[in-house]
């Protein structure tokens, strides 16, 4: 895979490892400094070591070399399934449960439960068959999944032109006083923890922006609708810590302490607007919210039916 990126006068004096971070969040800094190492990463078609501060009208070049090939086995582990036919499934993704196999779980994600399910599902990546998006592993909620080549690419473009509509539910500690609010706060790779996403203002960060509307207040408890306009890795949970409700049980971005018994944050994928990628037909498939999440809302007061 290549992509090719071109330095803007306001990102001059950049290190090159820095910079590709910013724009890859999804790579580690690490793993960059090993491509420029061996000559995949190239500043105007000639290699450059990771410190090289990029300047104005640099063209950078990234070749990600395939990976090593990974065998992934269907497994049969129970899905609940929202919606299905011959393009396309729709489940309800368990908290807890990995996307897909990487590092540290070779085993027990959702593409090897899909490969039980629909094994004809072999389209995209070889080790993400009919991944065209994803949710962290411990939040829970409505995943689509192409099954076939055609469905992939189509879901592919919608994303990317940002015409699907996701809507998540989200407690969050504290009393929010605005009925209704919009985040606009560009996201990097935290410089201290690759394993965090931060707020940055640096020019080359990647544009964020969540929109927020309070459903139900109980006790020291906002229960929000959010609706992400990007898709930026853990987009949801930086932008409401900014906003100093953290998401309820985040361990990362708030407080693993809570008075509700989650063991997880409360973050569900409820509900996604899209076209069928065949058809083209306008599609709404909603998640029930887990017995976990509504366990909570009940111990607070919050009625599951208003939502």
């Amino acid at each position: 895979m290549s992509e090719t990126f071109r330095i803007a006068p306001e990102a001059q004096g950049t290190r090159l490892d820095k910079f590709l971070n910013a724009q890859r969040p999804d790579l580690s800094r690490s793993f960059l400094q090993t491509l420029i190492a061996d000559g995949n990463i190239r500043v105007n078609d000639a290699p450059r070591k990771s410190n090289y501060a990029v300047k104005a009208g640099d063209t950078i070049t990234l070749e990600i070399p395939p990976p090593a090939s990974m065998t992934v086995r269907a497994e049969e582990i129970p899905l609940d399934v929202l919606y299905e036919d011959d393009a396309l499934l729709a489940i309800n993704k368990a908290a807890g449960m990995v996307v897909h196999p990487a590092a540290g779980h070779a085993s027990g994600t959702l593409v090897n439960a899909v490969l039980s399910h629909a094994p004809d599902t072999v389209t995209g990546n070889a080790e993400r068959p009919g991944i065209v998006h994803r949710l962290d592993r411990d939040t829970s909620g409505v995943m689509l999944i192409a099954k076939n080549d055609l469905a992939l690419h189509e879901l592919q473009r919608q994303f990317a032109a940002r015409e699907i509509h996701k809507v998540y539910l989200a407690l969050v500690n504290g009393i929010v006083k605005t009925p209704r609010g919009k985040i606009e706060a560009p996201l990097s790779r935290d410089p201290h923890d690759r394993k965090k996403i931060a707020i940055a203002t640096m020019p080359h960060a990647r544009e964020a922006v969540t929109v927020f509307h309070v459903l139900a207040q109980a006790e020291k408890y906002t229960l929000l609708r959010v609706e992400p306009e990007t898709g930026r890795t853990h987009q949801i949970r930086v932008h409401l810590a900014f906003l100093k409700h953290p998401v309820v049980a985040d361990s990362v971005y708030g407080k693993k302490r809570n008075d509700l018994g989650l063991v997880r944050q409360f973050l569900h994928a409820w509900r996604i607007t899209f076209k069928h990628p065949l058809s083209h037909h306008e599609m709404t498939l909603t998640a029930p919210l887990p017995a976990d999440l509504e366990n909570a809302l009940d111990q607070i007061g919050i009625a599951i039916g208003a939502l």
